[in-house]
């Protein structure tokens, strides 16, 4: 089957249909690939925003997906998800809690006194950063989940901050934020 979907301005894209399995997914870089059942010159790509139309912002492994795909420059690439089937999927596990994960939520309770700081850097892909506290210029490890407890969806170097931080026994560990412009417990 072959089908023409809108491109920018006037142009049009003639598609195939394409039914296939994925073959995996990474959620952090947001795009997998799919193995398609017929012989398609080698593995179709699959990129999140052709998923968000079906609620979805990645798809496991085994998973059956029917498709428009289009021809570009590197190959194939899925244009739109016309079905997806999970019932093959391979069941996710969820990661075994480690042995030496630090629970940020259960040392609030040990947190000092709210005290400014500046944010040093901060990695989203890696899921931390580091800030720096003003009174001594200190080093303070701060965790993408601690962030997001506080709203906070992005952090930028020399952005100020109001923290609360712990001892983490490999330093000082932020375990509450908020925008220093407000005032936290």
């Amino acid at each position: 089957m072959t089908r023409e979907l809108p491109k920018q301005g006037n142009e049009v894209e003639a598609c195939m249909m394409v039914v296939g399995t994925v073959k995996w997914f990474d959620t952090t870089r947001g795009f997998g690939f799919i193995v398609s059942d017929c012989d398609v010159s080698g593995d179709v790509l699959l990129h999140v925003s052709v998923l968000r139309g079906h609620g979805h912002t990645s798809l496991p492994e085994g998973t059956r997906v029917e498709a428009l795909v289009a021809r570009r420059g590197r190959g194939l690439q899925v244009r739109e998800v016309l079905t997806i089937d999970l019932s093959r999927a391979v069941k996710e596990v969820p990661p075994s809690p480690r042995k030496d994960r630090i629970d940020r939520l259960s040392m609030i309770d040990r947190a000092g006194p709210v005290e400014p700081a500046t944010v040093k850097w901060f990695n989203r892909l890696h899921g931390y950063g580091f800030l720096i506290r003003d009174r001594d210029d200190a080093d303070i490890f701060v965790h993408i989940e601690t962030l997001r407890r506080a709203g906070l969806l992005s952090v930028e170097p020399g952005q100020s901050l109001a923290v609360r931080t712990v001892d983490s026994g490999k330093g000082a560990m932020a375990v509450v934020v908020a925008p220093s412009a407000r005032t936290i417990q």
